[in-house]
């Protein structure tokens, strides 16, 4: 049975239930269907050929069969019933095409039933020594069996070797691999550093190769000590080939032994044992990369090969005291970064030119400083940002450290600028990857390269994190999934999410949501936050999210009392959150009589507008001005958002909005919201096809 992608079977599982839908819909073809879908016929009838080998018309007959055949094992119906109720308007027709299908006709499928039934429960037959059974008729029972026996042994290998030859050469396996943590082979653990590091500059080095998918090292790390098989663990993280690895340091000698694996056989594709002076170090990591890519058919460009025979310092003390700090560097708690600082700052004492030294240091600083609440390192990490920029500006280290340093003064689009430039040079490092998914969704919000950075972030991290981590993967994507309007794959990711863990909170947030996208139901989705705040009274975000909720429900009085209990909670801790709220907060006080409390509330709210640096801020006007009368301006705004690009679904899915609404149903309004909305589902159908195009979706 072939497996289709996640994307792929939801999309399956959308025409099957488009055609179970019309079942008994004799006209129900190929047209209504392409129609149903949301396709045209020519490309439905692709996309079907390709996943399944069946014409349109063949994929709907035999959907009506297979619910034909449920029908008469249920034995309710006759065949004509059955017949009638799948969608065929002639019985005869019905049973030839039942016969074709199944081999045997429709009236026999009772018959056939109650004959398994037998054969599984058969009658118990006490049989008490051999000699109850002659000796001729064991013979004659016997010989047949071996000999039927010998021939279906014979005719399965055949068919084993037949079809091995046949589909061999046709096998394409995706140029996709997982560097496992390299084991010491040393008694000495002082050796651990040098080996992690020798494993980290491996993963590195093929991070840099566009023509691989290289899983992170995050999700290879929980298999360190692990006792599953290579293709076990190759499974598990979704890849075609594995590399493992072991080594020490004897003296001025390093030992290192590294073998490449096709995952699906377990054969060793190459391997390779060195036993070199320490000085030759880079050389094995660059002809260790060489020969992976070379041995799985990985193009390696000119700019790539440049990256990975750069050597990084002269100094092999130097590097010694820099694979020492990265070894503490990627554990990440406060005490192992400092830790790791002086081992980095005693590798720049060694070798002032060693950018790597310099950028990791910057990383060490930029999180010194985020675990606290004092920020005192900004020009600890501009320093080494910078110079580690005038040492190698084509470095992702680099280019990493300096994204780093405008991330932590707020200046985003410079962050973005050195992050996707540093993604050029190093295509599979998911730390740009996350990143830059972090700032699209949140600082920078673009709903296209939001989701085009969560959907890459999921190939390279996989499955091999902790559940609650893989979770939180799952639900990062299906975010980035409904503010696009990918309703159905939303869905499927956040249930992966629940899967991995169910009491996931803001999954079932999510989810919420989600639902909403399917059903349009105010009622439902207020129900299903109001059991998540329930169980988490603490949650602000769903708080207001019902009190939102109610009031594009019309119903002000309960707004008003979530509402007012959020208020209440926000004053007490001393928060300042969700200003942007305020506008519907004020028309609720408004609605309600509270004219004084109101216009607080809008004139904080035009405060906050005007500190807006998202798309969103014409928006947001739009309502301010709507709410103060003044109609020109207010459609003004709405005109300068109809030219922008990128929102979200939410815009799109709350189509009824109490603040605006008496504009809203002006025809200027209507026009502008039917340009907005039309351009909302032209982009979601361009990002579709990019993104299936780039292999993401």
């Amino acid at each position: 049975m072939p497996t289709h992608s996640p994307h792929d079977q939801i999309f399956l599982d959308k025409l099957r239930a488009l055609v179970e839908q019309h079942m008994s819909n004799e006209t129900f073809g190929v047209s209504e269907l392409a129609t149903e879908a949301g396709m045209s016929r020519s490309n439905l009838l692709r996309k079907l050929k390709k996943l399944t080998g069946l014409s349109v018309s063949q994929y709907i007959r035999e959907v009506r069969l297979q619910e034909a055949m449920r029908l008469l094992q249920e034995g309710s119906l006759n065949v004509t019933e059955v017949s009638d109720q799948v969608g065929f308007s002639s019985t005869s027709y019905f049973v030839k095409c039942f016969r074709e299908q199944y081999g045997y006709p429709p009236g026999e499928v009772g018959k056939r039933l109650h004959v398994q039934e037998e054969v599984q429960t058969p009658e118990k037959v006490e049989v008490s020594t051999e000699e109850s059974i002659p000796s001729q008729s064991k013979s004659t029972i016997q010989t047949p069996l071996l000999i039927v026996g010998g021939i279906f042994v014979v005719l399965l290998l055949a068919v084993v070797l037949f079809n091995t030859r046949a589909e061999g050469n046709d096998i394409v396996l995706e140029k996709s691999i997982a560097v496992l943590p390299f084991k010491n082979d040393s008694a000495d653990s002082s050796n651990v550093y040098l080996v992690n590091g020798l494993m980290e500059s491996t993963l590195n080095n093929l991070q840099k190769i566009g023509d691989l998918r290289v899983i992170s090292r995050t999700s290879a790390e929980k298999y360190r000590n692990s006792a599953k098989s290579g293709p076990e663990i190759a499974g598990e993280l979704g890849v075609s080939y594995f590399v493992e690895g072991s080594g020490q340091k004897v003296g001025d000698r390093i030992l290192l032994n590294i073998q490449l694996i096709e995952a699906t056989t377990d054969k060793h594709l190459w391997a390779a044992q060195y036993e070199r002076d320490s000085k030759d170090i880079f050389k094995i990591q660059q002809e260790i990369a060489s020969n992976i890519a070379s041995e799985i058919r990985a193009i390696i460009t000119p700019e790539e090969r440049r990256q990975i025979t750069k050597i990084p310092t002269s100094n092999l003390v130097a590097y010694d005291n820099y694979l020492k700090g990265k070894n503490l560097l990627v554990m990440g708690d406060l005490e192992k970064l400092n830790l790791a600082k002086p081992y980095f700052e005693k590798a720049i004492e060694l070798d002032e030119n060693f950018s790597k030294a310099y950028a990791a240091l910057t990383i060490c600083y930029f999180y010194l400083d985020l675990f606290q609440s004092q920020k005192v390192h900004e020009q600890n990490i501009k320093d080494n940002a910078d110079k580690a920029m005038e040492l190698d500006a084509n470095s992702p280290e680099s280019l990493m450290a300096i994204a780093l340093y405008y991330q932590y003064i707020g200046d985003y689009p410079e962050q973005v600028k050195y992050l996707e430039r540093a993604l050029e040079l190093s295509p599979n490092n998911v730390e740009i990857i996350n990143m830059l998914s972090d700032l699209y969704a949140n600082y920078m919000p673009d709903t296209n390269k939001y989701l085009e950075y969560a959907l890459r972030g999921i190939q390279l991290n996989n499955e091999g994190y902790d559940s609650l981590t893989t979770s939180y993967l799952y639900l990062h994507l299906s975010n980035a999934l409904i503010q696009t309007g990918f309703v159905d794959e939303a869905l499927y990711y956040v249930n992966r999410s629940l899967d991995y863990s169910q009491n996931n909170g803001f999954s079932n947030y999510v989810k919420a949501f989600v639902q909403y996208g399917q059903d349009k139901n105010e009622a439902s989705l207020r129900k299903r936050l109001v059991v998540e705040w329930k169980k988490d009274s603490s949650r602000l975000d769903i708080l207001q999210e019902i009190g939102k909720v109610s009031f594009f429900m019309g119903e002000f009085d309960s707004a008003y009392y979530y509402y007012k209990i959020f208020l209440d909670i926000r004053e007490e801790n001393n928060l300042d959150i969700y200003r942007h709220e305020h506008g519907k907060i004020g028309a609720v006080f408004d609605k309600l009589g509270m004219k004084e409390k109101a216009d607080e509330f809008y004139q904080d709210y035009f405060e906050f507008i005007k500190t807006d640096q998202t798309i969103y801020q014409d928006l947001n006007y739009y309502a301010y001005y709507a709410y103060r009368g003044e109609t020109e301006k207010a459609l003004e705004y709405l005109r300068r958002f109809s030219q922008k690009e990128n929102y979200q679904f939410w815009l799109i899915l709350f189509d009824k909005d109490p603040q605006t609404d008496a504009l809203d149903r002006t025809p200027e309004a209507q026009k502008l919201w039917k340009i907005i909305k039309d351009k909302f589902w032209a982009n979601h159908n361009a990002l579709r096809a990019d993104l299936e195009k780039k292999g993401l979706l």
